[in-house]
C-alpha cells in the first residue's frame, strides 16, 4: 500500500502537467506519451555521460519543455489540429528517445553505481527505512510543485492560460496573443511530465522505450478521479484534487491487479485494467445523472 502511495505521489507530477493542457488550456495534448519516456531517456543519457542526478533532472525538464514547444508550434504556426499535433510529436519522440538511449531499455545500475536521488537519500540518512524516506521526499516534492504551480497560475501569464482555455476570442480581444500563451502552457505541462519521467526512472531503476504508453490516459483519469472525490473551484483546491486523484487512481490500479491475480489475470493485463477503470470513471457522472432522473 505504501508503494502505491509513493507511485501516486510520483504520478501526481504527471497529472499536474496533464491538468494544465486538458483543463486550463482545453488542449488535448498527446505529447505526454512521448515526453514522459523522453524525461527518463535524457536522465539515463546524462547518467551514462557521468553527470549527477540533479543535472539529469534539469536537462530532462528542458527536453520536455522543448517537446511541448514543438507541439505548440505545430498547432499555432502550422495550424495543425491540437490532437494531430500531439500525435505527430509523440511519433517523432519515439525515434528521438531511441537515439538518445541507444537501445530499447537501460538499467540505471550500469551507471554511477545506480546513483539517483533516492540512493543519495538512503546513503545520507542511514538508519531510516528507505520506504519512508522515499515517501517523505516525494511528499515534499509534490507539495513544492503544487505551491509553485498555484503561484504560477495566479500570475498574469497563468491567468492568461486559464482564460485562453475558457474563451480564446475574449483573450485576443484583450490584446493578448493566445498562440504565445498556448506555447507557454504546453511547454510547462510537458516539462512537468518529463520531470515525472526522470523521477520514475530513478524510482524503478530502469528506462524502457515503451514506458510512456497510456500515460496521457493515466494523467487524465487522475484529474477526473480528483474532481469526483473533492469539490472546489479555486486553484488551491483543484491542484489538491489532481494530487488526490493520482494517489487514489494508482491505489485502485494496484487493488484491481491484486484482485485480478487471484482469478487468473496476468501482469500484462495492466493496460486492460487501466482502460476499464478509466471507462468506469468517465461513465460515472453520466450514470449518476441518469439515476438522478430516474429517482
Amino acid at each position: 500500500m505504501v508503494y502505491s502511495v509513493q507511485e501516486g505521489l510520483l504520478f501526481a507530477i504527471l497529472a499536474l502537467g496533464v491538468f494544465i493542457t486538458f483543463r486550463c488550456l482545453n488542449f488535448p495534448d498527446l505529447t505526454v506519451d512521448g515526453s514522459f519516456p523522453m524525461g527518463a531517456a535524457v536522465f539515463a543519457f546524462m547518467a551514462h555521460s557521468g553527470f549527477g542526478p540533479v543535472y539529469g533532472i534539469i536537462v530532462a525538464i528542458i527536453g520536455g519543455a522543448l517537446a511541448g514547444l514543438f507541439t505548440g508550434f505545430l498547432h499555432t504556426f502550422s495550424k495543425i489540429p491540437a490532437l494531430l499535433s500531439g500525435i505527430l510529436t509523440m511519433i517523432c519522440l519515439y525515434s528521438i528517445n531511441l537515439r538518445i538511449m541507444g537501445r530499447p531499455n537501460i538499467s540505471l545500475s550500469e551507471f554511477l553505481g545506480h546513483r539517483t536521488v533516492f540512493t543519495i537519500l538512503r546513503d545520507t540518512f542511514t538508519g531510516y527505512p528507505e520506504m519512508y524516506l522515499r515517501l517523505t521526499f516525494l511528499l515534499g516534492l509534490i507539495i513544492f510543485l503544487k505551491v509553485m504551480l498555484d503561484m504560477f497560475l495566479h500570475t498574469e501569464i497563468g491567468l492568461a492560460i486559464r482564460a485562453t482555455g475558457d474563451n480564446e476570442t475574449l483573450v485576443e480581444a484583450q490584446g493578448i496573443n493566445p498562440d504565445r500563451i498556448k506555447l507557454i502552457g504546453i511547454s510547462v505541462s510537458n516539462a512537468l511530465v518529463a520531470l515525472c519521467g526522470a523521477m520514475f526512472a530513478q524510482f524503478q531503476g530502469f528506462v524502457d522505450i515503451n514506458m510512456g504508453i497510456g500515460m496521457v490516459i493515466a494523467g487524465l483519469a487522475s484529474v477526473i478521479v480528483g474532481e469526483v472525490l473533492l469539490r472546489g473551484r479555486t486553484i488551491f483546491v483543484i491542484t489538491i484534487q489532481v494530487i488526490l486523484g493520482a494517489i487514489v487512481y494508482r491505489m485502485a490500479t494496484a487493488i484491481a491487479l491484486n484482485w485480478g491475480y487471484h482469478i487468473g489475470f496476468k501482469p500484462f493485463d495492466l493496460k486492460l485494467f487501466t482502460g476499464l477503470l478509466v471507462i468506469i470513471i468517465l461513465s460515472f457522472p453520466v450514470f449518476k445523472a441518469k439515476l438522478r432522473r430516474v429517482r
